[in-house]
């Protein structure tokens, strides 16, 4: 090759490859959909619909913890994390709240990935800054996703399991390679990755919890730490990220507080007595009863129901099949049966629930009815492995008359222990070994004991003891983690897309993962492939289908006794405090909420309520 022919080719070279690269660069959207339809907000959107853009910076947030905490690391499986701790860290792009499942440049400016979702590529704002000056790159981005997935929580293995490598491709660009192709949720969840700062990381154990502030580039910063009692959070004032339109309307309060109180009542107490701004109320017979001060009545304390519009998920007394008692599905529906939702509501809640009926109640993933045509291409290769009622009955929960008799649904259990090889002898059940049936009912919150004690009553007229055994939140989070419960309350939340998460709830690769959300135990190849199936489902009418499979044969598998649920927010704040006349559809949106200009925070002297009983 002669020299200006060499140098002629070189020079071609390198503007080919300037060139492609800016086409690959301009191949990046601001934002990913899962199934690449049009974004709701375009390009060059200003801000969301959800938001005040002009909401006025300043004042104080003063929210309560339940409980308490001893770690500001929230990525590892021990300790309890400090609330509100992600507010010190940014991610590489943000879900909007009034769509189903779209993400925003963040972290990144722009997003891209392969057509058939194999790869996804992130593009660094050149502004985005660690709050101790140092540029965020490509290279913090690897270590975060290398850190979580090799010392972080089991949770995040089950998470990215479909990556299969990252690449640092330049200062700012980085790329994730998956396994294989077909996971469409796979780019969306990789931008919800909090970006941990390497150089501060160097020579610190991440593995180990403790209370040491750590480095973010978020809005928020640690200001004060109490352990276990409260955390103080300020507002980064020249935090890199505040003009940016995804941000706008975000993070008004200069300060957000949190204190800590180890008993719900004496925290709401609190609330009307103005040592807080804002509670989320949980409990029904408090909503209805609990708010009849002087400080409602003048409108101080605001009582507000924000529609909620997204999936209730399932919320129920959960069984942990690992323990031989609740490995018969038989054992499992006839303790269901004892469960009186009716009495339940009309005494205790005030009518105030429904019962929940569906893993993904309130939205069109819940099955209802009997499987449709696409539903059974799905199951019928799988007929032999799963309950034969799928396919012949619609799922129903037990219903009472509410008055508190439940004859039937004892009769119905009691003939379903005796298959199951149970039966009663003098005043004792005895299980299939012939010992003395006895549960344990691990808990944390004081309020769900007035509905555990109708159940350890229609179960003590069976023979069998219900033990009620109330934890603090540090041994309750531990035995969880351990596996050491019979049963617990607890919830599995869903989105409108559901996706990789689902095998943190039920896939056999999670169900020995300390920390996972496998809480029942669930090691079924049937539910496996339905999960996986779901995962990789390439339209809304195939996850649709995957997800109503999947509801059946959870329901059918009586793992949980279903609860119950409501569709709206029920909050209560002091008027001191406001939010955009535009709620999202698919959260409260706490963070776009602000503090009126020149008003205190309530007090005990000028909110003039006085129910301080403890």
């Amino acid at each position: 090759m002669t020299p200006p022919l060499r140098s002629f080719l070189l020079h071609g070279s390198a503007i080919l490859l300037f060139s492609l690269a800016s086409l690959t660069q301009a191949a990046g959207k601001h934002a990913l959909t899962l199934y690449d339809e049009p974004p709701k907000y375009p390009a060059n959107y200003q801000h969301f619909d959800y938001v005040n853009p002009d909401a006025p910076k300043g004042g104080t947030f003063r929210q309560t913890g339940f409980g308490g905490f001893d770690s500001l690391n929230p990525f590892i499986n021990k300790g309890v994390a400090a609330d509100d701790i992600g507010l010190i860290y940014d991610t590489l792009t943000r879900h909007s709240l009034d769509e189903p499942f779209s993400e925003y440049g963040l972290l990144a400016e722009k997003i891209e990935k392969a057509p058939d979702n194999t790869w996804v590529r992130f593009y660094l704002r050149p502004e985005a800054r660690f709050n101790d000056g140092q540029a965020v790159t490509a290279e913090d981005v690897k270590f975060t996703f290398e850190t979580l997935v090799t010392h972080g929580a089991p949770t995040y293995r089950g998470y990215y399991a479909d990556v299969d490598r990252v690449e640092v491709e330049g200062p700012r660009q980085v790329r994730f390679v998956f396994k294989h192709a077909g996971n469409r949720e796979l780019p969306l969840i990789l931008g919800q990755l909090p970006v941990l700062p390497k150089h501060w990381w160097a020579e610190r154990d991440f593995s180990k919890g403790n209370l040491e502030i750590p480095l973010g580039s978020g809005p928020y910063t640690v200001a004060e730490v109490k352990a276990g009692r409260s955390i103080h959070y300020e507002r980064v004032k020249d935090w890199w990220g505040k003009d940016l339109p995804v941000n706008r309307g975000f993070y008004n309060f200069d300060t957000m507080r949190i204190e800590y109180y180890r008993d719900n009542t004496v925290a709401l107490e609190a609330l009307k007595a103005g040592q807080f701004d804002y509670w989320l109320e949980t409990s029904a017979k408090n909503w209805a009863t609990a708010y009849d001060t002087p400080a409602v009545a003048n409108g101080q304390l605001i009582k507000e129901e924000i529609e909620n519009h997204n999936p209730t998920g399932m919320q129920g007394f959960i069984f942990n099949i690992r323990r031989p008692l609740f490995q018969d599905k038989r054992v499992r529906e006839a303790l269901g049966l004892l469960f009186d939702f009716e009495w339940t509501n009309r005494q205790l809640f005030n009518g105030a629930y429904t019962r929940t009926r569906s893993y993904f109640d309130n939205s069109e993933l819940a099955s209802s009815g009997l499987p449709g045509a696409d539903e059974l291409k799905l199951l019928e290769p799988l007929r032999n492995m799963i309950p034969a009622q799928v396919f012949s009955e619609e799922f129903n929960v037990p219903v009472t008359d509410g008055s508190g008799i439940i004859r039937e649904q004892q009769r119905r259990a009691y003939q379903l222990l005796q298959e199951a090889g149970w039966r009663i002898e003098g005043d004792h059940m005895l299980n299939a070994e012939g010992q003395p049936v006895s549960f344990e009912f691990l808990l944390a919150q004081t309020e769900f004991e007035r509905v555990l004690l109708p159940l350890k009553r229609n179960m003590a007229d069976l023979g069998m003891e219900l033990v009620i055994r109330r934890v603090d939140v540090s041994q309750y989070i531990n035995r969880l983690r351990s596996r050491d419960f019979d049963l617990i309350v607890g919830g599995f939340g869903q989105s409108n897309s559901p996706g990789n998460e689902q095998r943190e709830y039920w896939h056999s690769s999670s169900a020995d993962n300390p920390g996972s959300r496998n809480f029942i135990g669930l090691k079924d190849p049937v539910i496996d492939q339905l999960v996986d199936g779901l995962i990789n489902a390439n339209s809304r009418q195939s996850l649709v289908s995957h997800t109503r499979a999947l509801d059946r044969v959870l329901l059918w598998g009586h793992y949980v006794i279903p609860n119950w649920h409501i569709k709206t927010w029920r909050v209560a704040y002091w008027n001191r405090i406001e939010h955009p006349k535009t709620t999202p559809k698919y959260d409260i949106g706490l963070n776009t909420w602000w503090a009126r200009p020149q008003q205190e925070p309530a007090t005990m002297d000028n909110a003039e309520a006085a129910n301080t009983e403890q």
